[in-house]
């Protein structure tokens, strides 16, 4: 039987437009994906309804089409199906491994504050620099978090991830995979994520959770993205062992930094390439600057 090619993805949020460091990696998995004789899919990440706009998805759009980039079939909205995150999020419930969390933002930055003075020690932090959360729910009995729900009282939901661990096993780890087809094994360790948030109110799923089981449904079996999102794979493998998810292989790429040395990012308004190409820079011109001839 013939082997399947391998499928490569690109997927952007419309919460902004699109910047060099966007063009970045479409570029690099455009590339990879050709060398490795494979296919590209295009994917629409809005579960942010509130952030997400129709205007910005077009931008992805139009800004793809410019840069010279095309896709197989059709973009995959998540938004369109959330029915597939949730019915995800109800094994994990089965499972022991949700629970509800009724603390606010601000809640959790006061109990870490507490927690801060009372020890005299910083609270440990997330590898995005955010404070682990203290677990000031997972405490509380079934009919107390049944109460509380039952009131109406606003909740998110939360992985328990050393019971998560627990249910995983040993051996946890990806490939990571080179340009040149090359590999190697990369151990991972979720519990410095502690128990991070699966869904809330607002939006339905989480992007761990719905990344995950989009990559499975679209059958990828390559993921290149930034190194920004490095860590957050190990999230990523043990919702995939859990949930009995194929892995992909994974290649993270280098990120772009502005003048200040921050990555390009949408929240810091950098650059956006509908505004070079309205400067009269070229997709020829994009390319090479980032290092496509």
């Amino acid at each position: 039987m013939a082997k399947s090619p391998p499928v490569f993805r690109f997927a952007p949020s419309p919460n902004g437009r699109l910047h060099l460091g966007h063009a970045l990696s479409a570029l690099t998995n455009a590339r990879l994906a050709a060398a490795f004789g494979g296919r590209l899919l295009l994917r629409i990440e809005d579960i942010d309804l509130t952030r997400c706009r129709p205007e910005f998805e077009q931008g992805i759009h139009d800004d793809l089409a410019w840069l010279g980039l095309h896709f197989d079939g059709m973009a995959r909205r998540q938004s369109e199906h959330f029915d597939d995150y949730r019915g995800a999020l109800d094994r994990l419930d089965a499972m022991g491994l949700v629970y509800p969390c009724f603390c606010s933002r601000q809640d959790v930055k006061s109990a870490v504050r507490r927690r801060e003075a009372e020890t005299g020690e910083p609270w440990p932090r997330d590898p995005d620099g955010a404070p682990l959360y203290p677990g000031s729910c997972r405490g509380f009995s079934e009919e107390e978090r049944h109460r509380r729900m039952a009131a109406g009282e606003p909740h998110l939901l939360r992985f328990a991830m050393d019971r998560a661990l627990a249910c995983a096993g040993a051996d946890l780890s990806y490939a990571a995979f080179d340009a040149e087809g090359g590999e190697r094994r990369v151990a991972v360790d979720p519990m410095r994520w502690g128990d991070v948030v699966l869904a809330r109110k607002d939006t339905p799923t989480s992007y761990h959770l719905s990344v995950v089981v989009d990559d499975a449904l679209q059958g990828i079996s390559h993921v290149v993205r930034g190194r920004d999102l490095e860590a957050a794979t190990d999230i990523h493998v043990v919702l995939q062992r859990l949930l009995g998810l194929p892995t992909p292989l994974y290649h993270f790429h280098p990120l772009l930094a502005d003048e200040t040395g921050q990555k390009l990012a949408k929240s810091r308004q950098s650059l956006g390439l509908a505004d070079l190409r309205a400067q009269g820079v070229t997709p020829a011109e994009i390319r090479g600057q980032l290092g496509f001839t």
